[in-house]
């Protein structure tokens, strides 16, 4: 009786161990369930958060809520009298991009600041254009945030994509590894203006080589200058001058003015003279969202989700805060 009591006892516990452990005395093969990692959430989460900015036409630093500074982020990148729904999709970019550069480097270190109002650091700001259109749209899209595997995205965005959307790495000459939800994708852009849809842009022959010698690239003479390697868009990724010397097409554009050299989905470059002529259509990198792709899909009576959908594959849009 003593021996059996004490059997009893042994069992409960092994009982007990393999319960603990998550195994199966009918199969001891098997192992425990593993448990989905919990997406990463931000700490700001559930309050709207207050964020610091700098203000580069006065050089101060002003406080304010996270939706006060997008409502001017809105009204400085799109026009004010756009569709409420496009307006909602810049809204919920300038979020993201915000939250985005706060996680990866701490918003503006330069500045000591989480944004700046400076369009060559940071985004487009001009609270003077926020009106009720802006107002509504920031305010229906309130604390939404595009986020992959968890993490805000990079919510890059441009003015047009001539049809189609570019990769990271061909558009910006992006060097990490291409984000999966950034695609090729067709965009309705068939309501930019003629200028956008199509246009050409002549620079002269010192103007590209003093672009070359800034990129540390050489040449005596200017023969020709040629449409080089494409990415899957059918964007120019790299230019050939005289047949053999290899340009990033990207950095070219920069250089010689991305306003003016409005994209790289170029039909034609011609070599005239002492004119470099560039023809091509859309205007911007051609890398995320396309506004007037957006603009158009709004008009059509697409929701902000369903847009942004369109322009960003496998994203989640997270509520962070009320």
């Amino acid at each position: 009786m003593h021996n059996k009591r004490w059997y009893a006892v042994i069992a409960l516990v092994l009982i007990f161990v393999f319960a603990a452990s998550g195994c199966s005395l009918m199969n001891p093969q098997s192992k425990p369930e593993q448990t989905p990692a919990a997406p990463q959430k931000q700490a700001i989460e559930g309050n709207e958060p207050e964020i610091l900015v700098f203000m580069h036409e006065t050089g101060e630093k002003k406080k304010m809520k996270m939706e006060e500074y997008v409502a001017g982020v809105v009204a400085g990148e799109m026009k004010n009298d756009w569709p409420v729904e496009a307006l909602a999709v810049q809204a919920i970019l300038a979020r993201t991009f915000t939250l985005q550069a706060m996680d990866e480097k701490g918003g503006v270190p330069a500045r000591g600041t989480q944004a700046s109002t400076d369009i060559k650091e940071f985004q487009a700001y001009d609270a003077k254009a926020v009106n009720d259109n802006v107002k509504k749209a920031v305010e229906m899209t309130r604390g939404m945030v595009i986020t992959y595997q968890g993490k805000p995205i990079q919510a890059w965005f441009h003015a047009s994509a001539g049809g189609i959307t570019a990769t990271a790495k061909e558009g910006l000459n992006f060097k990490d590894e291409e984000p999966p939800y950034i695609q090729s994708v067709t965009s309705p852009d068939e309501l930019a203006p003629s200028d956008v849809k199509n246009w050409t842009a002549s620079f002269t022959k010192k103007e590209m080589m003093d672009v070359m010698t800034k990129m540390g690239k050489t040449a005596d003479t200017i023969e020709s200058v040629e449409i080089g390697k494409k990415g899957p868009s059918g964007r120019t990724t790299t230019l050939l001058i005289n047949k053999n010397l290899e340009l990033s097409a990207p950095e070219v554009r920069v250089g010689l003015g991305s306003t003016k050299l409005k994209s790289m989905l170029l039909d034609k470059i011609e070599v005239t003279g002492d004119a470099i002529v560039f023809s091509g259509k859309g205007y911007g990198h051609g890398v995320g969202l396309s506004q007037w792709g957006a603009n158009n899909l709004a008009t059509k009576g697409k929701k902000p989700e369903e847009i942004v959908g369109q322009y960003f594959k496998d994203v989640t849009i997270e509520k962070r805060w009320n």
